[in-house]
């Protein structure tokens, strides 16, 4: 008899009896996830930890086991602190300046301005948000989405809306993962075939002193514009300035490599496991299935179609000045979906001349993408704190 009742202890414990509708659902979008990083290859280097992460995370336990990212103590929450108080995103920050080369958008200065005008995404969204009901500082976290950087939208939603900090990191790097599919239509909805068919010069040969000189002026300049980015844009061209240095290879390659997948893994996973489905804090239900979240999604997906159609018809306006056309098309790299946006452009463009290798050319705009995210998201920051 002591036995069966011990059994029945046990089994009153596992997640099989603590299960609902709600995790199961949620489980099931962990496996979406991780389904799209293996068979599809979207981003699976986020998507494949995020996935796994959203199982781990709503699999129930008894709460005095204190296990999940909320629980003060687990092992999840100590690795959820480097989310929740922003300390990953600039670290991915210096991987990414220390893998970047910005040659490109110092031969061709002008490109700079197709990566600010796909901003334009953010705070469309940002106005969109607040018609729906969200807070200022909530919709400032929910607009960043529309400059497609996962880490930034983490960083300034850890800042200025803390409580929706899942949903506006898995809408950020689902929507990064979609590139592919979203952009195209978009991209060939805006250009005529002519437009697509434009091959562009050369980009000129960059000194070494221009690439080392740049991240220094850069950040100054970007730092006194919106001091709220400082840790971003300082991470970014700090690691940039190692790479370009030539003395610190050591240090720039453990910042491109080991640090930056090892970051990756963390916030990843950590990301996943916070999207507990249904989480109730002072009798409200904070967690990730509620009408706010499909609220940013669906925000998320405007903005990220809004910022790349900006950045295709500010190419077409700029052609209307220009001697030497733009291809239209490497405004849609506006996005700081770092490089696969580059990479959509070069394989559109190809796909009406195999011959039109638009791939360095998009770089510019999207490297500037990522600088324009960053210092947005530091005025957003600014204002709205």
């Amino acid at each position: 008899m002591e036995l069966i009742h011990n059994l029945s202890d046990f089994l009153s414990t596992t997640g099989f009896n603590l299960m609902t509708w709600p995790n199961m659902m949620m489980i099931l979008i962990g496996i979406v996830f991780i389904s799209l990083a293996i068979i599809k290859d979207y981003e699976p280097l986020l998507l494949l930890p995020i996935g796994f992460g959203i199982v781990v995370g709503n699999i129930p336990s008894l709460s005095s086991m204190a296990v999940g990212v909320y629980d003060d103590g687990s092992v999840l929450s100590l690795i959820y602190f480097g989310v929740s108080k922003g300390i990953f995103p600039p670290l991915i920050f210096l991987g990414i300046g220390a893998m970047t080369d910005f040659s490109t958008m110092l031969s061709n200065p002008k490109l700079v301005l197709l990566g600010a005008a796909a901003q334009f995404g953010i705070f469309a969204t940002l106005i969109g948000a607040h018609m729906l009901g969200f807070t200022a500082q909530q919709a400032g976290a929910i607009g960043i989405i529309g400059g497609a950087d996962g880490p930034t939208a983490i960083f300034l939603s850890s800042k200025l809306a803390p409580e929706l900090l899942g949903p506006i990191a898995i809408a950020a790097y689902s929507y990064m993962a979609l590139v592919p599919v979203i952009q195209p239509p978009i991209m060939r909805l805006l250009t005529t075939k002519k437009e697509r068919l434009i091959h562009m010069k050369a980009p000129r040969v960059v000194s070494k002193a221009e690439k080392i000189i740049f991240p220094i002026i850069g950040f100054l300049i970007c730092a006194v514009i919106a001091p709220g980015s400082m840790a971003l844009i300082g991470m970014l061209f700090f690691g940039n300035l190692l790479k370009e240095s030539c003395v610190t290879e050591r240090l720039a390659n453990t910042a491109r490599n080991s640090m930056i997948d090892i970051v990756t893994i963390l916030l990843g996973l950590s990301v996943g496991a916070s999207t507990q489905a249904v989480r109730v804090v002072d009798g409200v239900n904070v967690g990730f299935l509620t009408p706010q979240s499909i609220k940013i999604f669906a925000l998320g997906a405007a903005s990220f179609c809004v910022a790349t159609a900006c950045g295709v018809l500010f190419a077409k306006f700029m052609n209307l000045f220009l001697k030497d056309k733009i291809n239209p098309l490497i405004g849609a790299a506006g996005v700081s979906a770092v490089p696969d946006s580059a990479r959509v452009v070069h394989t559109v463009g190809q796909e009406e001349d195999p011959s039109n290798f638009l791939l360095m050319h998009a770089m510019a705009p999207n490297v500037a993408g990522v600088i324009g995210s960053a210092i947005a998201a530091g005025v957003l920051w600014s204002v709205l704190l």
